[in-house]
């Protein structure tokens, strides 16, 4: 794929992570107390999260006590939707907004009590039933299903879903099945180049729809993670005949149980009732709101101010992705009352930064740096162990297989290893050697900047820094031919495997301008060990797989240190009850709100 597809949704993930100044730069961050409170947040991990059986996948969803229909909830965001034509949507906040009104082949059930996680059935009966050794993949619709103008969804309705991915103009949505069922990159676009607008369809050896409720994917290789893949929101029913190609992201046909009404680009949008969705289709939403208003431009500072207060509607007011503001965390921890009315949960997003290996050759000089990085420090000032957790590897906590490992001990040392780094530079006779720092005009990172200067300095090193615009800080480092030696980026797995994170980081074929390797890694040991773990056909095994080839990249090559595991520190009103963590989306789950 694309890495511009997959740089343009992490940066809103990055945006999540990133709130106001809370601590000042020289702030000593990350002390020694900081493990054990760590230790005490609340978050998921891959353990969680299990594949569902048809009887998972049936309706409806059971009631939550106390639940009742009726009302209006307020939804705060900072960040207004860009896309809602679902072949569009892959960043955090559009991610969870559409669980309102799109259904998917599969989809996330979010247990209302425990908080477990289980991919089931959407449209589909169940997550899908495998053959021919894993290369052929078969659908089942449910009955009863229907679109907001009440048209029965069939197969046809699917298949135009995945086909109209292949036009030129869908190009901000997940590419994993188009790549799959046909080339590698933006090759799959040769296969279909009109997408289905000029009559044309993929073939039945690709992709075939015997009848109206069957859906049959056929791959070249074993794919284990397809269930998985077919819960991206792209992967759902679009009628032909209401298909407005590029307008459709303003106005898409709902199937879920709420339908969009008065979308106001930048300023607002509203989910109403969809009285043609049917609540014994569907094992994972209710219907309970009349109606969810959704406002942007509320910066963390304002949301967290309105709904600590509480006023008007915003007793019954919440946000799918605002955290907490840094600068308002203390007095919020204090307010028993907001406390009662919080969550804090692990997200899928790893921070770090990378080390640009076309500048930095010898493994000696990233090797100092990794030991050198204050990474407990730099989190301090995204808001400390409400804002994430120190990271010891390149894949976080909620991905299947994933390890406690901590090659570079930032954990133990958080303000970095000055001793073990300068060791490391003497070695390489690079001692004094100057490290360009690039860095986003964001009040964060600027004082993150300043920590980092201290770190590497105390190291042994001289630092130049480099103050990018945030607007275009991915364009700038994304840049092949940049001239920064180290850049801190953020970067969320796609479901809870490696296999989302892995290939598009580190495989040396996605080396071009605005790709997502920032390290230019290209290594012929790792380009093998990834084609290799795409061949493996059993899903737990592969997991384990790729967190092994993400330990042995971040110990035999360098090319990033992990700073933080993302966490979401966020509030509601007192109004509502239902609210949940949607860990695979890093979000507030709204499916099943309600108001008290």
């Amino acid at each position: 794929m694309t890495s511009t597809i997959r740089r343009r949704v992490r940066i809103p993930a990055v945006a999540v992570a990133a709130g106001a100044l809370v601590l000042s730069a020289c702030s000593s961050g990350g002390g020694g107390d900081s493990k054990d409170k760590q230790s005490k947040e609340p978050g998921l991990t891959q353990q969680s999260i299990t594949i569902g059986t048809a009887q998972d996948s049936t309706g409806p969803a059971p009631d939550l006590p106390g639940a009742k229909p009726g009302g209006t909830v307020t939804v705060l965001q900072r960040d207004a939707f860009e896309h809602l034509d679902p072949g569009q949507i892959y960043v955090s906040d559009e991610l969870i907004m559409q669980t309102l009104f799109n259904r998917t082949l599969t989809t996330y059930k979010i247990d209302d009590r425990t908080g477990r996680v289980t991919l089931v059935g959407d449209l589909a009966t169940d997550t899908g039933k495998s053959s021919d050794g894993g290369k052929t993949w078969t659908y089942t619709l449910k009955d009863g299903l229907k679109f907001e103008d009440g048209t029965p969804i069939t197969s046809k309705d699917v298949r135009h879903g995945v086909e109209r991915l292949y036009a030129e103009y869908q190009v901000s949505g997940p590419t994993y099945l188009q790549q799959w069922l046909s080339g590698a990159g933006q090759t799959f676009r040769k296969a279909l180049p009109d997408g289905p607008y000029k009559g044309k369809h993929l073939p039945d050896s690709v992709l075939a729809t015997p009848d109206d409720r069957t859906i049959v994917f056929h791959f070249a290789q074993p794919r284990a993670e397809v269930p998985f893949a077919v819960a991206m929101p792209n992967i759902t029913a679009v009628p032909a005949t209401k298909d407005t190609k590029e307008k459709y992201d303003k106005a898409p046909v709902a199937s879920g149980p709420y339908k969009i009404r008065n979308f106001k680009p930048d300023k607002s949008i509203e989910f109403v009732r969809n009285t043609n969705w049917d609540p014994k289709s569907d094992a994972v939403r209710h219907q309970y709101a009349d109606r969810f208003a959704v406002t942007f431009g509320h910066q963390w500072v304002d949301s967290t101010r309105r709904l600590v207060a509480e006023q008007g509607a915003d007793k019954t007011g919440m946000t799918f992705t605002n955290a907490v503001d840094p600068s308002l965390i203390s007095t919020v921890l204090k307010n028993k009352d907001a406390m009662v009315r919080s969550l804090t949960k692990t997200q899928p997003y790893v921070d770090v930064v990378s080390f640009n290996m076309d500048r930095i050759k010898d493994k000696r000089v990233r090797e100092a740096l990794a030991w050198a990085w204050p990474s407990g420090q730099v989190l301090q000032q995204y808001g400390g162990v409400k804002a994430g957790e120190v990271a010891g590897s390149l894949v976080g906590p909620t991905l299947k297989g994933y390890q406690p490992v901590d090659p570079f001990e930032k954990k133990k040392y958080p303000a970095g290893n000055p001793e073990k780094a300068k060791a490391l530079l003497k070695e390489a006779g690079a001692e004094g050697r100057t490290i360009v720092y690039a860095y986003a005009n964001t009040g964060p990172a600027q004082n993150s900047a300043v920590v980092v200067e201290r770190a590497l300095e105390k190291a042994g090193f001289k630092v130049e820094k480099k103050e990018l615009d945030s607007s275009t800080y991915y364009t700038q480092i994304g840049k092949v031919k940049n001239q920064y030696d180290a850049y801190r980026s953020s970067w969320g797995a796609d479901w809870p495997s490696a296999s989302t994170v892995v290939p598009p980081l580190y495989d040396g074929k996605n080396i071009y301008d605005d790709s997502a390797n920032y390290s230019h890694l290209n290594s012929p040991a790792v380009n093998g060990d990834i084609a290799k773990a795409e061949k493996i056909g059993d899903i737990d095994r592969a997991g384990s797989e790729w967190v092994r080839i993400s330990q042995k990249i971040l110990t035999d090559e360098v090319p990033q240190v992990p700073i933080f595991y993302n966490r979401l520190f966020t509030l509601w009103g007192s109004g509502i009850g239902g609210v949940k963590f949607h860990e695979p989306y890093g979000a507030v789950d709204p499916t099943a709100v309600y108001v008290k």
